[in-house]
């Protein structure tokens, strides 16, 4: 195990603890939180995100001044070490300030792109989500492992969307998926949703537009959990642009991908 990796990832697990327990802080008062719209009405942001993006950052640092940093609320800040931290402080704003509890800190080290690390915390569940490339992907500790035996037909599909991503594109999605028998959930937090496919709670994941904060920690834990991914587009300018996102167990990958070309998901 490379000794950079190992420091960072008990670093990540400890500061994704360190964060939800600072958004979970704010979740609890979300009354008094002032949400302000970004892009439309279902894209919001509040003092909470900002908040806890900057203590990441601020942890990050001090820890290891040389890496690069890149977050959903403060962009991209250039490293010189080959190591870039990705960040959502809080994925899934939107149910976080209507009270629900599917959000999630996600953080994510990239080293030439690819992830390497990949922590996900879901506070309101007091769960930890965690993987290192090469060292397998747990769940509080608990190690897991993907059953190929989990298929679009016997499992739940997490399907995503925003306004991003025409309604057709989304609707052909789901009838697809429900024709060939299957079935679907949407928690309103994309990276919550690739946790949920790592765990083999959910078959696999697809949402046809995400940036690379939603995605690249959950990436880390799919892959080390046995499961396969769609690549991201995430080299150079890449990282800074959005992409199709697509997940699933060893046993679901091939038909949701097949599902989503079919349903024109995967291009314009």
């Amino acid at each position: 195990m490379n000794a950079d990796l190992a420091d960072r990832f008990r670093f990540a697990q400890d500061l994704a603890e360190e964060a939800g327990a600072l958004a979970l802080d704010y979740f609890r008062r979300r009354k008094d939180l002032t949400v302000e719209i970004k892009g439309g009405l279902q894209d919001v942001v509040s003092i909470a995100d900002r908040d806890v993006e900057t203590l990441i950052r601020r942890r990050i640092a001090a820890a290891f001044p040389e890496d690069g940093i890149l977050g959903e609320e403060q962009g991209l800040l250039d490293g010189r070490s080959g190591y870039t931290w990705v960040v959502d402080p809080i994925d899934g704003t939107s149910a976080f300030v209507h009270g629900h509890k599917n959000w999630c800190v996600s953080i994510a080290l990239t080293d030439d792109s690819e992830p390497v690390i990949g922590v996900i915390r879901v506070p309101c569940d007091d769960e930890t989500y965690a993987a290192q490339r090469g060292g397998g992907a747990t769940l509080n500790g608990t190690p897991l492992t993907l059953d190929g035996a989990l298929t679009l037909q016997n499992g739940l599909t997490g399907i995503g969307a925003s306004q991003s991503v025409v309604p057709e594109k989304v609707g052909a999605l789901i009838s697809g998926l429900m024709a060939v028998g299957g079935n679907y959930i949407r928690t309103g937090s994309g990276a919550q949703m690739l946790a949920f496919v790592a765990a083999g709670r959910l078959a696999g994941f697809h949402e046809p537009s995400m940036h690379a904060w939603d995605c690249l920690a959950g990436y880390c834990l799919v892959a080390e959990a046995g499961g396969l991914c769609l690549p991201f587009p995430a080299k150079g300018e890449g990282l800074l642009n959005s992409g199709p996102v697509l997940a699933a167990g060893p046993g679901a990958f091939e038909a949701l991908r097949d599902l989503a070309e079919t349903s024109i998901c995967l291009t314009d």
